[in-house]
C-alpha cells in the first residue's frame, strides 16, 4: 500500500534519440493532433506529428518547401546554432509512468537551456498572449531544447536537484531531467532557477535588500537557511528521541501500512469528522453515517442520521462539521446564506435543534470557517464556545446568552451567538484557515502566505508572524504542545518550529512571546516530480495534519496530507532529524522527500489519523482513515527493523 521510493530515482541511462522519437510518435497516434511540447513558431524542429497531419496544399514559398523537408527529417545541417558550451546539457524524459516499463529515455543528446522573461520572448508568444501581455505580469520562463520545453519558473515545476548526479528533475507536461557536464554547470543552473523563482514569487529581484524587505530582519534565516539557527530543531530532536514514547519507534525503523477495513458508503461523502470516543462520522449531502471507532480503524454501524426539517433544516452538504459537547453534538456550517449561521445537530436524536446566527452589534456577519477552542475541546461535555474565522475577523463565539439566560430555541427568530472575544482587522489580513493547540492558542494562515500565532488570551495582535514564501496557505495545523506548525500550500508543506529562548534563558513557543531574531528556518515537505505528475491534474496538497494527540506528554509522530488520489505520509521524526539523508547536498531550505503513498481509485476527500488512544501495542501510530466520495478505508501502521 505504501511506497517509500519512486521509479524516478532509477539511474538515468543513455539511450538513442530515435527511441524518444518512436515514443513521441506512438503517443501522438493515441492523442490526435497533440503537439504540446513544441512551440508552433519555432521552425527549427518538427516532431513526428508533422507526418500525421493532412498534406497541406501546394505552395511555392520557400518556407513551405523547407517545412516539408523538415517533416521528412532529412539529414542536412540545421540552421540552429550549436548549443553553447556554457549551457550544454543532455535532456531526458521519463516515460510509461509508474509501470514496470517505466524508464528514462534520451530526448536530446546535446542541447541548451535559457531563462527568459515573457516580455523579452516575443517570438515565442501566440496572438492571445500578445493581446494580453500589457495587462499581465511578466514571468521568467525556462526554455530547453529545440522547442520541447517552455515552462514558467514556479513551484508547480516541483524541481528536484541531485548534486551527486549533476542532474535536475522537474515537471512540465511530463517528467524531464537535465544532466550537466560539470558540477559548476549544475550549480549555475540551480542558482539561476532560484533567482527566477524568487522574482516570480515575490515580484522583485533576488538580492539582500529585497530579502530583508520581504522576510524582515528577524527572519533572514528563512532567506539564507545556511545562516539560520537550527539548534531548536536539534534540541527538540534530542528531547524527543530520548523520551519513553519514542523508544518503540526509532528513526531507523521502517513502517508498513496494512489495510484493515474498507467499506462502501451509501452516498457521496463531503467531509470526515473523527471522534476520540466511541464514534466517528462521515458527512454527506443528506445525512451523517455513523462509524464505530476500533483499534484497527473505523467500521460502519449501519446507522445514518438524516437531516430533518426544523429551524430552516439543512438543504445542502455542510462544508464543515465540528464535534462538540463530548461528541454528542455537531455544528454544521452550510455554504448557504453566505455562511452567516450554523446548524446545531443533536447526534443522539438525529435532529437539528437550532440554527444559530453570526451577529455582532446587531449586524449579521459572515464566517468562512469554525474550529474547536483546543485540540481536545470536543471531549468537554459542557463546552459552549468555539472559534470563528473570516477574511479580516478572528473571534470566539459563545452559545450561552450574554446575560446568563437560556435562549429560547423554539422562538420564531434564530438564536444569536454571542461574540465573546475577538478582533475585526481594518486592513486586509486575508485569513484563509486556522487551528488551535492544546491550551487554546491559535495559528492562522493567510492568502499572502503569512502564518500568525495568537495566544489564548488575546486575538488583537499576533505574538509572532512568520513571513510567506510566495504561496497562499490553504490549511494549517499545530501540535498539541504548540511547538510545531504545518502549513499547506498547493505545491509543498511548510513545517515551522515555534521554539525560542527568551532573554531570561527560558524556552518558550512563539504563541507565548515574540521570538526575536533566533528563529529556525522552516523545512519543506515535497513530492518528487514523478509523484507530483502521477497525482493527476488535481495534484494540489490539501489538509496537511499532524497525527492526533489530546494529552500532555505525548508526541505527534506523522504528518499526512491529501494530493488528488494520493494520501501522503511523512515520518515526523525523520523530518526533524537534521542529519536525515534527504537533506544531504541540498541548497536553500531543507526539503524532505521521504514519504509513503496510499493510492485510492478516486480523489480523496480527507485522510486523518485517529486519536492516539486507539494506537495498538507495537504500532507507532493510531490507524489512518481515508475517505473518498464512495468508500472509507482504515490502515494500520506497523514497525519493522
Amino acid at each position: 500500500m505504501g511506497a517509500a521510493h519512486s521509479h524516478e530515482d532509477l539511474e538515468i541511462c543513455e539511450s538513442d534519440e530515435e527511441e524518444y522519437e518512436e515514443y513521441e510518435e506512438g503517443r501522438e497516434q493515441q492523442e490526435q493532433e497533440e503537439d504540446e511540447f513544441v512551440d508552433s513558431r519555432d521552425d527549427t524542429f518538427a516532431t513526428s506529428s508533422s507526418r500525421l497531419r493532412p498534406k497541406p496544399p501546394p505552395s511555392s514559398s520557400l518556407d513551405d518547401v523547407e517545412s516539408k523537408l523538415r517533416a521528412l527529417k532529412l539529414k542536412y545541417p540545421s540552421t540552429t546554432p550549436h548549443p553553447s558550451t556554457q549551457n550544454s546539457i543532455k535532456l531526458f524524459r521519463y516515460i510509461n509512468g509508474n509501470t514496470p516499463k517505466a524508464k528514462w529515455i534520451t530526448a536530446e543528446k546535446s542541447t541548451s537551456y535559457s531563462f527568459v522573461k515573457t516580455g523579452d520572448d516575443d517570438d515565442e508568444e501566440d496572438e492571445d498572449d500578445d493581446k494580453n501581455r500589457d495587462s499581465e505580469k511578466e514571468w521568467w520562463v525556462l526554455k530547453v531544447g529545440r522547442g520541447k520545453i517552455r515552462s514558467k519558473v514556479s513551484d508547480e515545476m516541483q524541481l528536484k536537484a541531485y548534486r551527486d548526479q549533476r542532474r535536475v528533475d522537474f515537471v512540465s507536461k511530463g517528467v524531464w531531467a537535465l544532466r550537466f557536464s560539470t558540477v559548476e554547470d549544475f550549480s549555475a543552473f540551480v542558482s539561476s532557477y532560484n533567482n527566477c523563482l524568487f522574482e516570480n514569487n515575490h515580484g522583485v529581484e533576488l538580492n539582500d535588500v529585497n530579502k530583508a524587505k520581504i522576510f524582515g530582519k528577524d527572519f533572514i534565516g528563512w532567506a539564507n537557511p545556511e545562516a539560520a539557527d537550527d539548534s531548536m530543531w536539534e534540541d527538540a530532536d534530542d528531547i524527543l528521541l530520548n523520551s519513553p514514547q519514542s523508544a518503540a519507534t526509532p528513526v531507523r525503523d521502517t513502517q508498513d501500512l496494512t489495510e484493515a477495513f474498507e467499506e462502501a458508503t451509501s452516498e457521496g461523502i463531503h467531509s470526515l469528522a473523527l471522534g476520540a470516543l466511541d464514534n466517528s462520522f462521515l458527512v454527506g449531502s443528506s445525512g451523517i453515517q455513523v462509524f464505530k471507532n476500533m483499534r484497527q480503524g473505523i467500521q460502519g454501524k449501519g446507522v445514518c442520521v438524516n437531516f430533518e426539517g426544523g429551524y430552516g433544516g439543512v438543504h445542502t452538504a455542510p462544508k464543515k462539521a465540528l464535534l462538540m459537547r463530548a461528541e454528542t453534538n455537531m455544528l454544521l456550517m452550510s455554504p448557504m446564506s453566505q455562511n452567516r449561521g450554523i446548524h446545531q445537530l443533536d447526534i443522539e436524536t438525529g435532529k437539528v435543534i437550532s440554527e444559530w446566527k453570526f451577529e455582532k452589534d446587531g449586524v449579521d456577519i459572515s464566517m468562512s470557517d469554525i474550529t474547536n477552542d483546543g485540540k481536545g475541546a470536543q471531549l468537554d461535555p459542557s463546552a459552549s464556545t468555539f472559534l470563528g474565522l473570516d477574511n479580516n475577523r478572528l473571534c470566539r463565539w459563545d452559545m450561552r446568552d450574554r446575560y446568563g439566560m437560556v435562549q429560547d430555541l423554539a422562538s420564531a427568530n434564530a438564536p444569536v451567538l454571542s461574540w465573546q472575544q475577538g478582533h475585526q482587522f481594518c486592513r486586509g489580513t486575508n485569513f484563509q484557515c486556522f487551528a488551535s493547540t492544546g491550551d487554546g492558542s491559535i495559528v492562522v494562515g493567510s492568502l499572502d502566505g503569512k502564518i500568525r500565532l495568537y495566544s489564548s488570551n488575546t486575538m488583537r495582535q499576533a505574538k509572532t508572524a512568520f513571513p510567506g514564501l510566495g504561496a497562499p496557505v490553504t490549511h494549517v495545523d499545530a501540535t498539541y504542545d504548540g511547538k510545531w506548525i504545518v502549513g499547506t500550500t498547493d505545491t509543498y508543506l511548510i513545517v515551522i518550529c515555534t521554539l525560542f529562548t527568551d532573554k531570561a534563558g527560558k524556552t518558550k513557543t512563539g504563541f507565548e512571546g515574540r521570538m526575536g531574531n533566533k528563529i529556525a528556518a522552516p523545512r519543506l515537505l515535497k513530492l518528487r516530480p514523478l509523484d507530483a505528475h502521477l497525482a493527476g491534474s488535481n495534484n494540489k496538497f490539501r489538509n496537511a495534519q499532524f497525527s492526533w494527540v489530546t494529552e500532555d506528554g505525548k508526541q505527534e509522530r506523522h504528518v499526512v496530507a491529501t494530493v488528488g488520489k494520493f494520501s501522503v505520509i511523512w515520518n515526523f521524526q525523520q523530518v526533524k532529524n537534521g542529519s536525515h539523508e534527504c537533506y544531504h547536498d541540498q541548497e536553500g531550505l531543507k526539503k524532505c522527500y521521504c514519504y509513503k503513498i496510499v493510492l485510492r481509485n478516486e480523489s480523496i476527500v480527507d485522510s486523518r489519523f485517529m486519536n492516539d488512544n486507539f494506537a495498538v501495542s507495537g504500532s507507532p501510530e493510531a490507524p489512518l482513515v481515508i475517505a473518498t466520495p464512495m468508500k472509507v478505508s482504515s490502515f494500520s501502521l506497523s514497525s519493522k527493523r
